[in-house]
């Protein structure tokens, strides 16, 4: 058993190639443009619009943006509901590891369930359960931040006529 287990590992297949420059250089300006944007508007409003996983956010939207893991419905959703899921095991469970452990993997087996799957979405609980976030986390910087995200993705991805964003909506 422990033969064929391994043996699994021995079939990988090979890396995929990098992109072309220009495909990184883009991918990387529309990031650096996106979280600029996020971090002025925070820094400009006093309201927080920025959290941690929208860097990770900003490799999926601009980086891979035809993968069905960057787009709107993905980004939107999946943050929204793995931090409301956060939220309630705050609340319910308070911030022991159990409690951590409990919010990411509710938010992994639900953003699947609603087709929402955004891997940057899955330390939302475990960044809403460390800053003992208020419900009013999930308004900004959550469902604030992440729509701001889509929209620089939807504006900036289709300044290029090599990228159409997104490629689902639904």
């Amino acid at each position: 058993m422990l033969k064929t287990y391994l043996h699994k590992f021995r079939r990988a297949e090979r890396s995929p190639k990098p992109p072309a420059l220009a495909h990184a250089a883009f991918s990387a300006l529309g990031g650096l443009l996106a979280i600029a944007l996020i971090a002025m508007l925070t820094q400009l409003s006093a309201v927080p619009f920025l959290m941690a996983p929208f860097g990770a956010t900003c490799v999926l939207a601009f980086g891979v943006p035809d993968s069905p893991l960057a787009q709107p419905r993905n980004i939107i959703g999946g943050h929204f509901l793995s931090a409301f899921i956060g939220l309630l095991c705050l609340h319910l469970l308070g911030t022991d590891w159990f409690s951590l452990a409990v919010g990411v993997s509710l938010a992994i087996g639900m953003m699947q369930l609603t087709g929402t799957t955004h891997p940057p979405a899955g330390a939302n609980p475990i960044v809403v359960i460390l800053a003992k976030a208020k419900w009013s986390f999930l308004f900004s910087p959550v469902l604030s931040g992440a729509l701001v995200l889509v929209v620089v993705a939807l504006l900036f991805n289709n300044a290029s006529k090599a990228r159409r964003y997104p490629k689902y909506w639904l």
